[in-house]
């Protein structure tokens, strides 16, 4: 973010910056997918599988689901 912050005040090129821009979201986005997919495999997994607080897990997942699909 700092090297954009940079690009803008230096005026660069628009679509330099918008370039830059979808690049950093897209790579946001894939970790965002990957510590999702973590949390899957392991805290829902465990509270799936010890039937503690389950319904809580599904909720909290749903919801973060909700956060990181969102455009």
């Amino acid at each position: 973010m700092r090297g954009i912050q940079k690009m803008i005040e230096e005026d660069r090129y628009c679509v330099d910056i918008l370039t830059q821009l979808a690049a950093v979201k897209s790579a946001t986005h894939q970790v965002a997918l990957n510590l999702l997919d973590s949390h899957m495999h392991h805290c829902v997994r465990a509270a799936l599988t010890s039937g503690n607080e389950a319904e809580e897990k599904i909720d909290e997942l749903m919801d973060v689901v909700r956060k990181v699909t969102k455009g």
